[in-house]
C-alpha cells in the first residue's frame, strides 16, 4: 500500500517533469522567435531602393516576347538595366508604363541572373 511519502516523492517527480517540459518549449520558442527576427531584418536590409524610368520590356525595349518591366538608372553617366520579377503585364502598374516610360521609386532585392541585374520582390512608385 502507497503511503502519503510515496505519494509526496510522485508529486515531486511529476512536477519536475512538467517544469523541465515548460523550460523546454520556452527554450524552442525563445530560438525559433530569435531566427524569425533574424530573417526579417536580413530581408529588411537586402532590400534597396532605386530611382530611374520604369519602362516596359516587351513594347519600349522590344527585350521580350510579352510584357514585362525594367528600371532604368543612370549611375556615372551611364545606363544600368534593373529587370523587375513581377507579373508583366499583369501588374497594377503596368498600363501606365506599357506605352510611357515612367519616373519611378524601386524597392526590392537586388540579384544578377545570367548576366542581367533583377530586383526581386518589387515594390513600385511610380511618380506623379
Amino acid at each position: 500500500m502507497a503511503t502519503a511519502k510515496d505519494f509526496l516523492v510522485l508529486h515531486k517527480v511529476l512536477l519536475m517533469k512538467h517544469l523541465m517540459m515548460v523550460i523546454g518549449l520556452s527554450l524552442v520558442a525563445g530560438v525559433v522567435a530569435s531566427s524569425t527576427l533574424v530573417t526579417a531584418q536580413e530581408k529588411k536590409e537586402d532590400a534597396k531602393t532605386l530611382k530611374g524610368t520604369l519602362t516596359c520590356t516587351k513594347c519600349a525595349l522590344k527585350e521580350t516576347p510579352k510584357c514585362g518591366h525594367a528600371l532604368i538608372v543612370k549611375v556615372d553617366k551611364k545606363e544600368v538595366k534593373y529587370y523587375l520579377v513581377d507579373k508583366g503585364g499583369g501588374e497594377p502598374y503596368h498600363g501606365q508604363v506599357c506605352t510611357e516610360d515612367k519616373p519611378a521609386k524601386v524597392t526590392g532585392k537586388i540579384v544578377e541572373k545570367d548576366g542581367k541585374k533583377m530586383i526581386e520582390s518589387p515594390k513600385v512608385e511610380i511618380d506623379k
